[in-house]
């Protein structure tokens, strides 16, 4: 056995050489041999696709309450008559941080002997029409499995869009077809736009990538005053600061929100790593470079405004990006896919927009609407280093390339440049970067040496599964690949069943009456505002005045009573009763930082 052990004494890591009949009794033994006497209920046993020399394989997670805060979960590989189980015991916040070397530590465990399938300096296999109706087919499969009602698409080969168009609707119950120019919400792709205008700033001279942040723009400041003298423009969007991923804040009442005052929230954030330590993502930072970027470009006018026209005139126009915008009202009357999420039990269903409206002040970080076709066209440039369908060149390639060099890892051969992510662990250069919203995910790939790639782009959160196992799909096709992408598919769709069933067990809805009764009507957190508890009918609601949600109520094995969001691509949102000292509280938490609402004292009527 191997114990590793981050610089936080809450958490480890062990690994544990075994025989065993099979995963379960493997990591029974792991558990015996790390922590005797270890009896935390198992809440659910997944299958993993069997992969990278490992035969059979499999994931085991543990019931916790939401006040420990912990994380407790198992892993077994066979390959052959042995077992290797992976033992993960420690802390949220600890996990969140240094989730980057946890993968590395997982995704690097490989059987004796093996080795990495490598596609190095072979020659790829041209997109023709079978390829495409192969790449087309698994999509579409991977849709069935998922319910997932619409998907735009583009496949990229030679420097060049082959094939862009649509599967399935806009929306359930529709007819109405996604094609090629239906905008979907980008979400963190819009990251990697951001960047480029950035670079094309660098090429005019009016920022450079080492220039400190607080030298352009004074009023940049963290709640760290050292880190905020070392961030220099390359820093805002590397995800290598410490500074956390902290979007409770943008997420609730977003409405109030500004960019000025999305910037100014960085002054509340501390940094929960050292600098250039560990890949920590932060969207507030990637909107502080777009916002801190536009009013360089378009000095004098307010920062949202400047941001716009400058994405306007330096990207979007010169790509020939002439749907792509940031404005909701006019994407939403156009062209456009429905958001859709997962009910309680799991049904995919058409869901409202309204969370989505929260990038809106932090938009260079993922507000962008756009089209299969349209982003697709962004890859063009990216494949050409830089130079547009003409021939003319949009920015310097040394510059485009800046944003392709690793500042931080993020697994086994993969790092986090500027709003891009590079992957080499198949012995080839893929450049990507993944999307989410509320109802909407992404994902753009290419192949820069071998000017190849795929836009993928869905409306629904079930469609997220397909994202990973189309990467590997896509090298498969390319590079006649062993045939993993499949199984994968089918996995990740088995688990997220099997999760969502699970889930729902505990789950009590409508919410339990006697736990609604000691609710108060009416609380107020400091940080992120008022939540109103509401009944409609049976139900309970719970409003934060930008967006509203049915609740659930689960018993949690502490003997703590949580109210869970479960509306369609507002579920997860957790609320723990906190009552302490007579007044009622309730507390949220991301995996870092703890919120509390303090109930809210009511005018007695007269």
């Amino acid at each position: 056995m191997v114990v590793l052990d981050p610089p936080e004494p809450d958490s480890h890591v062990a690994i544990v050489d075994v025989r065993a009949k099979d995963a379960a009794a493997a990591v029974a033994i792991g558990w015996t041999d790390y922590k005797p006497g270890f009896k935390r209920p198992l809440k659910v046993a997944l299958p993993q696709a069997a992969r990278n020399g490992w035969e059979e394989q499999k994931a085991f997670q543990y019931e916790t309450s939401p006040n420990e805060r912990a994380v407790v979960a198992a892993f077994a590989w066979r390959a052959g008559d042995a077992w290797t189980v992976g033992l993960v015991d420690g802390t949220e916040p600890t996990f969140e941080k240094r989730g980057a070397p946890l993968s590395l530590v997982l995704r690097s465990l490989r059987p004796k002997g093996y080795s990495m399938e490598s596609f190095a300096g072979k020659k790829a296999n041209p997109l023709d029409e079978k390829r495409l109706a192969i790449l087309k087919e698994f999509i579409a499969g991977g849709m069935r499995l998922l319910d997932t009602p619409g998907v735009g698409l583009a496949f990229l080969d030679g420097g060049k869009t082959m094939w862009a168009g649509g599967l399935g609707v806009k929306e359930l119950g529709k007819p109405d077809p996604v094609d090629a120019n239906t905008l979907f919400i980008a979400a963190s792709n819009t990251k990697a736009l951001t960047t480029l205008l950035l670079a094309k700033l660098v090429d005019e001279g009016k920022m450079r990538w080492d220039q400190p942040v607080m030298e352009l723009f004074p009023g940049f400041k963290l709640g760290d005053e050292a880190t905020t003298k070392q961030v220099q423009v390359r820093h805002l969007i590397c995800a290598c600061t410490g500074m956390p991923r902290q979007d409770m804040e943008w997420l609730f009442e977003y409405r109030k929100r500004t960019p000025t005052s999305s910037v100014e929230l960085l002054g509340t954030m501390q940094p929960t790593s050292r600098f250039g330590e560990v890949f920590q993502y932060s969207n507030l930072m990637a909107a502080a470079a777009g916002f801190i970027g536009g009013s360089q470009a378009v000095p004098g006018k307010e920062l949202g405004v400047a941001y716009d026209e400058a994405m306007r005139a330096r990207v979007f126009q010169p790509l020939g990006m002439k749907t792509t915008t940031f404005d909701f009202a006019k994407a939403l009357q156009g062209n456009v896919a429905q958001p859709h999420g997962d009910d309680v039990d799991g049904k995919v269903c058409r869901a409202r927009v309204d969370l989505n409206y929260s990038v809106v002040p932090v938009r260079p970080a993922g507000g962008a609407w756009t089209s299969a076709r349209e982003l697709a066209k962004y890859v063009e440039m990216e494949l050409a280093k830089g130079k547009l369908q003409d021939g003319t060149r949009l920015v310097s390639e040394a510059n485009l390339l800046e944003r392709y060099k690793p500042n931080v890892i993020v697994s086994e051969n993969v790092t986090y440049g500027m709003g891009l992510m590079v992957d080499t662990q198949y012995g080839v250069k893929v450049v990507h970067h993944g999307g989410d919203l509320a109802g909407y995910h992404s994902d753009m790939i290419w192949l820069p040496e071998y000017g190849a790639g795929v836009v993928f782009m869905t409306n629904s959160d079930s469609g997220v599964f397909i994202r990973g196992p189309l990467l590997r799909k896509l090298l498969e096709v390319l590079f006649d690949g062993k045939p993993e992408a499949d199984e994968m598919l089918k996995v990740a769709a088995a688990q997220r069943k099997a999760t969502i069933a699970k889930e729902r067990e505990r789950l009590v809805v409508p919410a339990v009456p006697g736990a609604v009764a000691k609710l108060a009507p009416r609380y107020i957190s400091k940080a992120l505002g008022e939540v109103k508890v509401l009944k409609e009918g049976s139900a309970t609601v719970f409003d934060t005045g930008d967006w509203k949600s049915t609740v659930a109520s689960r018993k949690n094995d502490d003997g703590t009573i949580s109210f869970i969001t479960i509306a369609p691509t507002l579920a997860g949102f957790e609320f723990v009763v906190a009552d302490k000292e007579g007044k009622r509280r309730l507390i949220t938490r991301d995996a870092q930082h703890e919120y509390v609402f303090e109930e809210v004292e009511t005018a007695a009527k007269p």
